[in-house]
């Protein structure tokens, strides 16, 4: 299966985002991706950071979910877009599922909250699993997969081939301009990644944006917790890689005995 991880810069409005989607879809469809990944809240963008976040109501939402559903259908690709929720309680971190047809699949909400975040979203409650062209695969949402390795685990024990992690690390204003996946001078982000893959044998897709100052790269890992690929720091691009999925055979997840515990 060949897979595409999408990094674009943040959005400055809503035609903005939609624009750079279409084309990091249009890309990965070129370069013969299955399936794309945008970051955490693509759409309007992860609140509480250092940018400023457009304005988002549902009838945005459901615009946002008819064009890329269209791009989708058009390049032929199915997508996974960061997308916020919206609730009758509040706003929901989500990740909208969109096949190769245009067919929303479902979404997989944001159920693990950072503490800064919850004054602006509410926490999910149920979690899926997804499949396309017969690979199943999870998503956990940033703090998730940093925090809480049981959401990648919970899919890896479920078949799940490969976990994409949509999030956002770093800053649009200040921090240290880093060049070397895996670096010492790093927060342990890179380092999380490597072992949400190799406890499970599957592959981990992190999902970031295109930042100038970002603290882990959007990468690949792959079961054996090696990074396989990752884009520049601060580029605005799609990464494009094949992934074995006869090596992601979820061994050490598979042993996981809930019942001991």
């Amino acid at each position: 299966m060949i897979i595409g991880l999408a990094s674009p810069s943040v959005a400055v409005s809503l035609d903005d985002g939609l624009e750079k989607i279409k084309r990091l879809v249009s890309e990965a469809s070129a370069q013969g991706a299955q399936i794309v990944c945008f970051p955490e809240a693509y759409l309007p963008g992860l609140r509480g950071q250092d940018f400023e976040v457009f304005s988002f109501d549902e009838t945005a939402q459901q615009h946002a979910l008819k064009a890329v559903s269209q791009y989708s259908r058009t390049y032929k690709i199915a997508t996974i877009l960061g997308m916020e929720n919206l609730t009758k309680e509040s706003r929901q971190v989500a990740a909208f599922v969109i096949d190769t047809h245009g067919e929303l699949q479902g979404f997989q909400t944001k159920n693990q909250l950072d503490p800064t975040e919850d004054r602006f979203y509410v926490p999910g409650r149920t979690r899926q699993v997804f499949e396309v062209n017969g690979v199943k695969f999870g998503i956990a949402i940033c703090h998730e997969g940093w925090r809480y390795p049981e959401t990648v685990r919970w899919a890896a024990v479920r078949g799940a081939k490969i976990v994409f992690h949509p999030q956002h690390t770093g800053s649009e204003l200040q921090g240290v301009r880093l060049t070397q996946w895996g670096s010492e001078k790093a927060p342990y982000y890179e380092k999380a990644m490597m072992m949400r893959s190799i406890e499970n044998t599957i592959y981990f897709a992190s999902v970031n944006y295109a930042l100038r100052f970002q603290e882990s790269a959007t990468s690949l890992i792959d079961p054996s917790g090696q990074c396989q690929a990752y884009l520049p720091y601060g580029k605005e691009a799609v990464l494009v890689e094949e992934i074995d999925i006869g090596k992601a055979t979820g061994l050490l997840a598979s042993r996981y005995a809930a019942e001991r515990y």
